[in-house]
Parts: C-alpha cells; structure tokens; sequence
C-alpha cells in the first residue's frame, strides 16, 4: 500500500513539473499561472495541435523532398532456361530454298543500374513547397490559438470555482447566524415572548439556505470536474486553489488594461484569416503556374553480363545522360476554369479577412465598454453588500428586542443574500471581462 502511494505522489510530481504538491497523494495545489501552465502541458486539445504541427512540418520535407535529385539502384538475373528460336532462310547458310532454325543468346543474363533524376523546373512544385511552409506556420498559429483558448478555459473554470467557494463560505456564516437566531427565537417562545410562527419562520429560514448551500456544492464539484478535463488529469484527483477571488480582482488595473493600444496584428484570429487569405493567393499562382513547362534531367549508368555460365558472365557497360521537357499545349479550357476558380477563392478570402477585421475592432471596443461598465457595477455591488449587512444586522438586533417580526428579518435576510450574490457575479463578470479583454490583446 506504501509503495502504491509513494508510485502515485512520484507520476503527479513528474507530471506537474514546478507545481506545487498537496500533503496527499494525487492531488495538486495550484495558481491561477500554474494551472494554465499545467494544462498547457496536459490538455488533450493542446496535445492534439502540438501532433498537428509535428505532422504539418514533416509535410513541408515530403514537398521539398520532391524537387530534390533522386537516386534508385535495379538489377536482374536470369537464367534462360530454354532459350528461344528462329527461322533464318537458308541462302545465309549457303543453303538457298529452305529455312534453318537458329537459336540467339545465352544461358544466363544479368544486369544492374543506377540512374539518377532531378526536376530543374516546376513552378508548381515549387509554389507547393512555399504553401507547406504557410500551411506548417498557420498549424503553429493554430496550436497558440488553442493555448490560448486552453488558459481561457482554465481561468473561467478556475473563478467558477473561486465563485462557488465565496458564496459556500457566506451560507455556511449566514446559516450559522440563522441557527443562532433561531435558537434564540424558540428560547423568546418558551419565554412567551415570540409566537410560534416565528419559529416556524425562522426554521424555514434555515431549511432553505441550507438546501441552496447543498445544491451550491454539487455545482461547485462540476466547475472542479471541468477544471480537471481542462488540466488533462484523472477525475479522481484532488484540487486545492491558493488563490481568492480578492487576489485575483486586486490584480485587475482597469486604467492599465484601457490604455493598452490594440495591434491587429498581434492578434490570433487575424493571423490565421490572413494567412488563409495567403493560401488562396498561393493556390491561385499554383494554377497560373500550370501553363509552364517542366524541366527533369536524368542520368542512367548500367552494366549487362551474358553467357553460359554463370562464372564466365561477359559484362558490357553502358551510360546515357539527358534532359526531358514537357509543355501544356491544350487542355480543353480546364485550366482557365481552374485559374477563374483559384481567383474566385481568393476574392473571398480577402473579403473574409475584411470581415473578421471589423469585426475584431468592433469587438475591442465593446469589451473596453464592457470594462468599463463591469468596474462600475462591481464597486457599486461592493458598497450595497455593506449597506446590506448593516440593515440586517439592524433587523436582527430589533427582532431580538421584539421590534421587529420575523417575516422582516426574511425579508432583510433574502435582500443581504441578494446583496451578496449580485456582489459575486459582478466580481466574476470584472474578472471574465478582462480575461477577454487581454485574450484580444493576446495577452492571456
């Protein structure tokens, strides 16, 4: 049993490199930066890219590897094991009128050669070698693309449960209080003091924060199993979060994030639709270049040996050199189709680069506003969650000295948990809106 935890706690270490390990076995204590790191080394998506850029590169040889001089090397031998015959007339032979049977050749024959070929010139291939390339740099884009989407997932999974950890802790304090209230309202009912639908009421009380508080936890295991599918870890294993919700929102410099400066140019959706906007013009010079012609040279060096048998073979050599050109003539207006396609493509994907142009500066000025408005929202949330806490504290107090019934200590109670909940979405909405923010800004 020993050796079988000791294994365990051994794979999460070499799995999580620098990060942090929990007192028990299997589990990890992570930062928000170490949990995207660990997942950028463990997420089945980014694994899958990373396999996509491998294959992408090897691709790019494979092209290349077409305009390269290639060598083969062939050989034969055969044994004639009846060689054959033919009919010569007999004048040869001095023999006029009649026809004598001749057999040709010899017992055994082999043979062996090497020949060497390179393409001198092939404009498609070589356009097709330099959209390889493209293709390879726009599966690198693509495996940043899905980094990025990655840290995002892991960032939004990781407040969720930061969220659904603050609002846990604040049922658990306002279901203590509650019990308080309660123990102390049953205590004025016996004293003839409160009626027993105060009790009743106040039981109610507990009974329904205490359901939300069960229905909060079985939400906030799903926000930990999604956390462990983005990690690319077993289900089973144990998460602890060394970050708050506070130390996170400190974090947030809205005057900073606002005055960034917003380079199209940097970012990843751009980088991909302009490079398939550059795959298009490529694919259309691959079709203009079919109409030139193709340049091979090759050279052939061989060897034949004959003869009746096989340890007195007679070997003759025998070289040659030259070059081949092949030139499109007609093509029954295939190509122009081709070419006319390759352009329509082309006019496409630049209006899709326009597209997605407008639309990424749209967007960069939406979530500033976004920003902006969250910012607002979240300090006037901060501020109703201490005016709330103050009315039901006063409520409370007045309740106790029989001033106030207990229908309006619920009611103060419902608006303070209102007060609390509208506190934690605008606190997840501030940090939601400044992750998109700097994933615009490929700043994540």
């Amino acid at each position: 049993m020993k050796k079988r935890v000791l294994t365990i706690a051994l794979a999460s270490f070499l799995i999580s490199g620098a990060v942090s390990m929990g007192q028990e076995a299997g589990s990890l204590s992570l930062t928000l930066k170490e949990a995207q790191d660990f997942a950028l080394r463990n997420n089945k998506s980014v694994l899958a890219a990373r396999a996509d850029v491998a294959a992408s590169r090897a691709a790019v040889w494979e092209t290349i590897s077409a305009a390269l001089p290639q060598v083969s090397a062939s050989g034969s031998f055969v044994n004639n094991l009846k060689l054959m015959t033919t009919l010569l007339p007999g004048e040869f032979f001095g023999q006029p009128g009649t026809k004598i049977p001749v057999t040709f050749g010899s017992q055994f024959n082999s043979s062996a050669t090497v020949q060497a070929s390179m393409l001198l010139f092939n404009a498609p291939l070589l356009i097709g070698i330099e959209t390889s390339k493209l293709a390879t740099k726009l599966t690198e884009e693509s495996l940043t693309k899905s980094e990025l989407d990655t840290r995002e997932s892991v960032s939004t999974a990781y407040y969720l449960i930061l969220v659904s950890e603050k609002s846990l802790e604040i049922l658990d304090g306002n279901i203590s209080n509650l019990k308080e209230t309660l123990k102390s309202t049953k205590a004025m009912f016996a004293a003839g003091m409160a009626e027993s639908t105060d009790v009743d009421q106040m039981a109610s009380n507990v009974t329904m924060v205490e359901n939300s508080r069960s229905s909060l936890l079985r939400t906030n295991e799903l926000n930990y199993n999604l956390l462990r599918f983005q990690l690319g870890v077993n289900p089973n294993t144990g998460i602890k979060l060394t970050e708050t919700l506070e130390s996170l929102t400190d974090q947030v410099n809205v005057e900073a994030l606002l005055a960034q400066e917003f380079n199209l140019n940097n970012n990843i959706d751009y980088k991909l639709v302009l490079g398939q906007e550059q795959i298009s013009s490529l694919a259309l010079k691959t079709e203009k270049s079919s109409v030139l012609p193709t340049l091979s040279g090759f050279y052939s060096y061989g060897t034949n040996g004959m003869g009746d048998k096989v340890s007195e073979l007679r070997w003759f050599p025998n070289a040659m050199a030259g070059l081949q050109i092949s030139v499109p003539i007609f093509a029954s207006g295939q190509r122009f189709s081709q070419i006319r396609r390759a352009k329509i493509n082309l006019d496409k994907a630049r209006t899709t680069t326009d597209m997605v142009t407008d639309q990424l500066l749209l967007q960069e000025k939406q979530l500033r506003y976004n920003l902006i408005n969250a910012n607002e929202q979240y300090l006037s949330q901060k501020d109703n969650v201490e005016v709330s806490q103050r009315v039901y504290a006063s409520m409370e107090n007045k309740f106790r000295q029989g001033m106030a019934s207990s229908l309006e200590l619920t009611q103060a109670n419902s608006l303070y948990l209102e007060a609390e909940n509208n506190y934690i979405s605008s606190l997840m909405n501030l940090l939601q809106t400044k992750l998109a923010l700097d994933k615009l800004m490929n700043n994540i």
